[in-house]
């Protein structure tokens, strides 16, 4: 056998081995933008209902990347998609900004377009043939009730089920447990996340204490922009610290936490008949 014909025949039993090892029942990815059409024909619905939408916005961080409200939630949809066999919609990387729109690299996307593009996002999501929306939102302020709102109208006008949840907020029991201490907008708890994420997004040698703001008590002063990147929970407490096992120890307990929540909540609906 010439050595042509030998390569040939050695990448055909090669091939012929992986796709003997093959799952036939697993999908080759979790990412609806890489899946070609006939696959996602052959797992969606009857295999895979659930899809995780990861929203987010760009705006300052203080130290760490504009896009992390986009990072964190994109990051935690491909750690936790297989685990609660899911798909992951492509990022909604712009959103509402609010008081930091005028920070260098921030977008602002108005009410008036953001509501109905997301809506119709998730009114295709439900005609692909998803039961379970789940959103994995990145970014706080106006946004969150405006995604729930309209996951919500989805829900019932679809038939569909979705659910909304604001990472930072649901795992502040992790962020206490972890650190001893309340975060912060580009807090300790949201740059350590980061930092987990993708330690090259985060830049400790331009961080000072004087970059941080503790956000005011509702009713006492407001700021527009907001004189700081770094936005604090409480007074003294949440600044970055940077400690690399402590963020791969939050990531842990924060991508657990929304894994468990989903497979509980979708494990609820199915028991109720809903």
């Amino acid at each position: 056998m010439n050595s042509i014909l030998k390569s040939a025949f050695l990448f055909l039993l090669a091939q012929t081995i992986l796709f003997a090892q093959k799952n036939p029942d697993e999908i080759s990815t979790r990412e609806m933008d890489r899946v070609n059409w006939m696959e996602f024909k052959a797992f969606i619905p009857s295999k895979i209902n659930t899809v995780l939408l990861p929203t987010g916005t760009l705006e300052p961080h203080g130290v760490i990347n504009n896009g992390a409200d986009n990072t964190a939630p994109t990051a935690m949809a491909h750690t936790i998609a297989k685990r609660t066999n899911a798909m992951i919609a492509p990022t909604l990387p712009y959103g509402i900004t609010g008081s930091m729109e005028a920070y260098p690299g921030a977008f602002q996307i108005s009410e008036k377009a953001y509501r109905p593009f997301v809506k119709e996002i998730l009114e295709g999501l439900a005609k692909n043939g998803f039961k379970n929306i789940i959103i994995l939102n990145g970014h706080g302020g106006g946004q969150t009730a405006i995604l729930q709102t309209v996951a919500a109208e989805v829900a019932i006008e679809q038939n569909v089920r979705t659910l909304v949840i604001n990472w930072w907020s649901f795992a502040s029991d992790e962020t206490k447990e972890v650190f001893g201490q309340d975060g912060g907008h580009a807090g300790l708890n949201e740059t350590a996340f980061i930092q987990a994420v993708d330690p090259t997004l985060v830049h400790p040698e331009k961080y000072s204490d004087e970059m941080t703001t503790p956000y005011p008590k509702t009713g006492t002063w407001a700021a527009v922009p907001f004189p700081s990147s770094i936005g604090l929970y409480k007074e003294r407490e949440g600044f970055p610290k940077f400690n690399q096992a402590k963020a791969d120890e939050y990531y842990k307990k924060v991508t657990d936490k929304v894994e468990n929540l989903i497979q509980e909540i979708i494990k609820k609906w199915d028991l109720a008949g809903l």
